[in-house]
């Protein structure tokens, strides 16, 4: 069993969450939001207000299985003891997965380095009722040896602004994409649950130093356009170079979208950029 920590001391929270009935991470004018949910769980314990902040501010419908968050409780209580009580409070479709005692200096978002988003495909056959919630279902046949080569030019430092949601507020649209890869698993299931589906699991898988609104989706519709044959994959290189969202192709359905995993270790050069 961890000690206590001392107080007042920062916490890093890990989550995972079903973002099926969420707004997003971050509070809104409307709409139950995860950040909300867990302020107002973090509050009942502390007995008094405690703010929270997200590595990545995931949208409506996605969902998280290594989202981290960082706060700030004076209350002494064991770590162990804190997790166990959060997840009384929560929601079954939220968990609190650990809880560490980090720096005061640590913040979910700023002190990140790395962040890993998968995107789920279900190509072809039948999709499970079980699976609808996490898959973007496509019958057609996809060409993912294109969406491969497609896939690859994304990797490097680029100005990624076709693939920006309209309206986006940020200093930069310039990011590095560590990795940008095609994977298929054959006959798998996102949940593991009754009701397997048929046909094959796609998962587009990329990690960066930060990404921007919608910025995961948007390459998503763009790779399967690519998939079905409506684009060359040459023409991803075209649309960094274009710098122009109207080029590229739809914003893939939320539901495909995961956030794994965010990573706090040290990329030589790299800035963090706004998410």
């Amino acid at each position: 069993m961890r000690p206590a920590q001392r107080f007042p001391h920062t916490l890093k929270l890990t989550l995972a969450y079903d973002g099926t009935a969420y707004v997003g991470w971050q509070r809104q004018a409307t709409g139950t939001s995860v950040q909300g949910l867990l302020e107002e769980a973090l509050t009942r314990l502390e007995g008094a207000p405690v703010a929270c902040a997200a590595a990545g501010r995931t949208d409506a419908g996605v969902h998280a299985l290594g989202q981290v968050a960082s706060a700030v409780l004076t209350r002494e209580m064991r770590l162990d003891d804190l997790q166990r009580a959060l997840n009384a409070v929560l929601p079954s479709d939220i968990r609190v997965t650990a809880v560490d005692g980090v720096p005061a200096d640590f913040h979910a978002r700023f002190s990140a380095r790395r962040k890993t988003y998968h995107y789920r495909i279900r190509n072809g056959g039948i999709v499970s009722p079980f699976e609808r919630g996490y898959v973007w279902a496509i019958p057609s046949p996809l060409r993912l040896e294109l969406m491969e080569e497609a896939a690859a030019l994304l990797e490097g430092r680029h100005d990624f602004a076709s693939f920006q949601a309209a309206g986006s507020d940020v200093h930069t649209t310039t990011r590095t994409v560590l990795r940008s890869r095609m994977r298929v698993e054959p006959g798998a299931t996102v949940g593991g649950g009754a009701g397997p589906s048929s046909g094959t699991l796609v998962v587009y898988e990329i990690t960066g130093d930060g990404f921007l609104r919608h910025m995961v989706r948007a390459i998503v519709g763009t790779l399967v356009d690519v998939g079905l044959g409506r684009r060359r994959p040459e023409s991803v290189g075209e649309l960094l170079e274009a710098r122009d969202r109207a080029q590229a192709g739809p914003t893939a359905p939320a539901c495909g979208l995961f956030l794994v995993a965010v990573d706090y270790g040290s990329i030589e050069g790299s800035i963090l950029q706004e998410t």
